[in-house]
């Protein structure tokens, strides 16, 4: 059985709430990326999205495309991240998503990229400007090594749009929560339970709710409504504002801590 659903599975039974932090690998290397994840995992999180660093991340909004330019400027590349995780795996037992553009992925090439990354250790693969119509190569070649793709789904997404999303996705949806990029936000939507209750009706997978999570009253909100909440944003700036300083794991690893608690009162 792969991670994510062994993950969710476990955490149904238990009555809990997925929390899935996100880190943009390389930020600001990958030897510190390597101990955020170690650390993320000691202090509650469930599951692990890892960014790969693109010089036009649409889907993001300037925290991370920040992250991606210090990255980026830092040498990391998709081989490297997947030396990365190889290496990391024997001491990690999150399950770890790459999210990605398809850019990087394409070049990679398909087949190549579903292989390494299976044998890396990675578990999942969200990518945000590939659309299920046309995402029919790389989801063969990731299915033949067990890895799940997972698709986005829209505040904007029709009834027929999140049917046709759900029956293609694996592991969970990925529920947008707002319209825009990624950042930080001062509220929730509106109309995240409505939203939430138009994808049940349409797929038994998990839903993890993310862009906008940001602080931990956020997370106790999103978890009563979903399966899971991902925050990526909120955690990139933390460290971002904390770079060079020795407390810098600490502090993460506290932060991560308060969402993870968040979600089980």
């Amino acid at each position: 059985m792969n991670r994510i659903d062994e993950r969710f599975r476990r955490l149904r039974q238990a009555g809990e709430r997925a929390l899935m932090p996100y880190l943009t690998a390389g930020d600001p290397d990958l030897d510190t990326t390597r101990s955020l994840i170690l650390e993320f995992e000691r202090r509650g999180a469930d599951l692990l999205e890892l960014g790969v660093p693109f010089s036009d991340p649409l889907a993001d909004g300037v925290t991370i495309q920040r992250a991606s330019q210090r990255s980026l400027a830092g040498g990391t590349t998709l081989s490297r991240i997947l030396d990365m995780v190889g290496e990391l795996r024997s001491d990690c037992r999150l399950p770890l998503l790459l999210m990605s553009y398809v850019n990087p992925i394409f070049h990679f090439g398909y087949a190549r990229f579903a292989k390494e990354a299976a044998a890396a250790g990675i578990d999942g693969l969200i990518v945000p400007d590939l659309p299920p119509e046309e995402a029919t190569e790389l989801i063969e070649a990731t299915a033949a090594h067990n890895l799940h793709t997972v698709f986005l789904i829209a505040p904007t997404s029709s009834q027929q749009r999140i049917r046709t999303i759900a029956a293609a996705s694996k592991g969970f949806i990925y529920y947008v929560s707002l319209r825009g990029v990624t950042g930080a936000r001062s509220s929730l939507s509106e109309d995240l339970e409505t939203n939430i209750r138009m994808i049940r009706a349409e797929t038994n997978l998990p839903i993890a709710v993310g862009f906008g999570v940001s602080t931990p009253e956020q997370a106790r909100i999103a978890s009563r409504m979903a399966d899971g909440v991902i925050v990526g944003s909120a955690i990139v700036s933390l460290l971002e504002q904390t770079t060079g300083q020795p407390d810098q794991l600490k502090h993460a690893g506290d932060f991560v801590a308060s969402l993870k608690a968040a979600t089980i009162e």
